[in-house]
């Protein structure tokens, strides 16, 4: 764990497993530095928040 709110220092890869992008039904890489989900093929990152994903396109990031 890496904070007193128990935040995990990493996605579970289970959960990456299941986890898709809203946009596109895509798969998604875990972008530790950010702390991002990516979602390539839709140019948008998704935030992760106390180790809960956002996955509501109005959140993402857009990717150059």
């Amino acid at each position: 764990m890496t904070d007193s709110f128990n935040t995990p220092s990493t996605v579970d890869p289970r959960l990456l497993e299941v986890l898709v992008c809203p946009v596109t039904r895509g798969r998604l890489e875990y972008d530790r530095t950010a702390n991002e989900l990516v979602s390539k093929s839709a140019k948008l990152a998704f935030p992760i928040r106390d180790g809960v994903p956002i996955m509501l396109p109005d959140e993402a990031r857009a990717l150059d």
